[in-house]
């Protein structure tokens, strides 16, 4: 009996034990759960998307360079006895003036010469004119039938002395013009870009004199970015044929060597083929008289200054322009829709450094999210900055001296 009891009391602990967790199984503490957070998680910008209107401004560069850039060459030979005092690097000079001269004693000889040579050759052609009227007055009173032989009237002896004369004015022409040519005059308004003989030098024929440019116009070669070709009229002409833009295109030029002045100029014309290394397109700015009196106020240009340029595109009508700040990777923008935030791809027809129209992915008066976001999950509970202000003039009201602090990180 004793054995048997020792049997049967662990049996029954452990039967204890199995009802306890039977009835714990059964009926299991209720542990209080939290309700699932429905509210916003953060606060975002918004911008409304309108169409509207919009004037397509398109940004280029290019160095100046004159419209007509020569060199002057001595066409006589000679040593320079004087030297125009504006005849220096930059200096300017008019049309007409002389800017150097080569000593014209010589040439001044070759023209007397000339001229005693012509005298000659002129009273040569006399003496044959005389003797040819005096063979055919012969011919006649001999009583000869027919027209007279040419040799008997000395008429290839005429010919050679009238040819004589002609030789003689030439040479005495061409005399003339050498010593013209002993003043190198400016064949327009310009300025001196490079001087490149003095006073003293004796010089042969093309020795180069000095390196000039007009001051009527400069000329700025622009490149175009392929993207921007759609949206600018290109001055085209095809022989005499009329633009194909209505009016000359605005270009406003700026420089920051002198403290940002700025020029207006407009394009002129467009170069015939793509630039091979670069792979662009460029176009030709003209600004005309960029050294006038009315530009005082403003350093002058220079020849190879580097310039910034504003093209006038095209105007267009009922696009969507939003700020390259709301793009995201250049591919995808965030929304806010039904309060949640929503990711939506974007084509950009065009963009420059601060704004670009999208063609397709947005809609005419979504909310746009001008907030810069980090990681974030589309779906996500948003509010907006509207939103949160309307809330908090509700409160005002209802809660006249109430104080609200808001929500944090709220703009």
């Amino acid at each position: 009996m004793k054995i048997a009891s020792r049997k049967l009391v662990p049996l029954a602990i452990l039967g204890a034990l199995g009802l306890i967790a039977l009835l714990i199984n059964a009926n299991p503490p209720e542990v209080p759960q939290r309700a699932p957070f429905t509210g916003p998680q953060m606060v975002v910008d918004t911008l409304p998307v309108m169409r509207r209107d919009y004037q397509v401004l398109l940004q280029s560069y290019g160095t100046v360079q004159p419209r007509t850039q020569t060199t002057l060459i001595a066409q006589v030979g000679g040593q320079i006895v004087a030297v125009n005092p504006n005849v220096r690097d930059g200096g300017f000079f008019e049309k007409g003036d002389v800017l150097a001269s080569i000593d014209s004693r010589d040439y001044e000889a070759d023209v007397r010469i000339a001229e005693a040579a012509l005298m000659d050759a002129r009273q040569a052609l006399a003496e044959a004119e005389a003797r040819t009227v005096q063979a055919k007055e012969d011919w006649e009173r001999l009583g000869n039938a027919g027209e007279a032989p040419e040799l008997v009237l000395r008429l290839p002896q005429l010919e050679a002395a009238r040819a004589r004369v002609i030789s003689a004015q030439s040479a005495l022409q061409k005399s003339k013009l050498d010593l013209e040519r002993t003043d190198i005059v400016a064949p327009f308004a310009g300025r001196i870009l490079r001087k490149l003989a003095d006073i003293g030098q004796v010089v042969t024929v093309n020795t180069p004199l000095a390196e000039i440019y007009a001051t009527d116009s400069v000329e700025i070669r622009l490149p175009l970015k392929n993207r921007d070709l759609g949206f600018i009229e290109l001055p085209e002409r095809y022989r005499n044929s009329a633009a194909t833009a209505p009016a000359a295109t605005a270009v406003t030029i700026r420089s920051e060597l002198f403290g940002g002045d700025s020029w207006d100029a407009e394009l002129i014309r467009t170069e015939g083929a793509i630039d091979e290394s670069a792979r662009q397109l460029h176009v030709i700015a003209q600004i005309n008289d960029p050294f006038s009196h009315s530009s005082e106020d403003r350093a002058p240009l220079k020849i190879g200054q580097y310039v910034t340029a504003e093209l006038t595109g095209k105007q267009l009508s009922d696009v969507l322009v939003i700020p390259n700040t709301a793009i995201y990777q250049g591919s995808y923008v965030y929304v806010v829709e039904d309060g949640l935030l929503q990711r939506r791809v974007v084509d950009i027809a065009w963009q420059n450094d601060d704004e670009a129209i999208i063609s397709d992915g947005l809609q005419h008066g979504d909310a746009l999210v001008t907030t810069s976001l980090g990681q974030v999950t589309s779906g996500i509970r948003v509010s907006t900055t509207g939103d949160l202000r309307n809330n908090r003039a509700d409160r005002g009201k209802a809660e006249p001296g109430s104080s609200d602090n808001g929500v944090a990180g709220a703009n």
